[in-house]
């Protein structure tokens, strides 16, 4: 299975598992994992949930080939699509959610952790959201959730150049957490969540939507917009370039583009 699943003393536990192909995330994976959070949402015994990679990689971010194939071929979003049922069943979850990294986390690998309440980093960490490289624009509302997290000329510099951050810089930044020794990230988040089990959920649920609600219409609109304008770049020249480039392995020339 390339994501699994499991229940355990009020945790549900979320991970990656497809270290062959750096785990990149394809519409079967997107759609087990929002199977999954709906059913959290809905399972009264599951009082936080903790989401995970391999010690080598948390998620190289959307699998190319299969992102392609399935994308709508006009342009027009389809929200129906898995990897929008994904963002809304993580950005509407009223239960904590805690991120483990470790590796990589790029594109949504570092999005879908501005939705989540506690985020620790191994000290391997490495973090890009390379979307204006690949002729595409933030998504999941992180063109407003990482400014508010990092400031606006910190999320400036990582967004329009898409640069890679080692986890130090994203601890100073304010998008983790903690950063720990790799051997020390699983149990440490674990420890953590089990924390969370503790306590009273009705508590924690209301803090976390006292904490979510002031910028909750702002996120929700920027979720929309963002999914129309990457729908519509998608298909644009320079998108193709970008990614032709990729596939062909060489740099991408994006001079002949207005």
């Amino acid at each position: 299975m390339d994501i699994l699943t499991r229940k355990t003393d009020g945790i549900l536990t979320i991970e990656f598992n497809r270290p062959e192909r750096k785990n990149a995330i394809t519409g079967a994976m997107y759609q087990s994992m929002a199977d999954a959070l709906v059913d959290a949402e809905q399972d009264y015994a599951v009082r936080a949930i903790l989401i995970t990679g391999k010690p080598e990689i948390f998620t190289a971010g959307n699998d190319l080939d299969d992102f392609l194939k399935n994308a709508p071929a006009d342009g027009v979003p389809d929200m129906s699509r898995p990897v929008y049922q994904f963002m809304r069943a993580l950005s509407g979850s009223t239960k904590p959610v805690v991120a483990a990294v470790a590796g990589a986390a790029i594109g949504i690998g570092t999005t879908l952790l501005m939705h989540c309440d506690l985020v620790y980093a191994a000290d391997n960490a490495k973090f890009s959201m390379p979307f204006v490289q690949l002729g595409l624009c933030p998504e999941f509302a992180s063109s407003v959730l990482f400014p508010a997290i990092a400031g606006y000329p910190r999320a400036a510099e990582k967004l329009l150049l898409g640069e890679a951050f080692m986890a130090q810089e994203a601890f100073q930044m304010g998008l983790v957490s903690k950063v720990l020794p790799l051997d020390e990230l699983i149990p440490f988040a674990s420890r953590q969540a089990a924390k969370l089990v503790a306590l009273p959920a009705a508590s924690v649920r209301a803090t976390k939507a006292l904490m979510k609600q002031p910028r909750a219409a702002q996120i929700e609109a920027a979720l929309v917009a963002e999914v129309e304008l990457f729908s519509a770049m998608l298909r644009a020249p320079e998108a193709e370039e970008a990614f032709t480039a990729f596939f062909d392995k060489r740099k991408p020339d994006f001079s002949k583009f207005a």
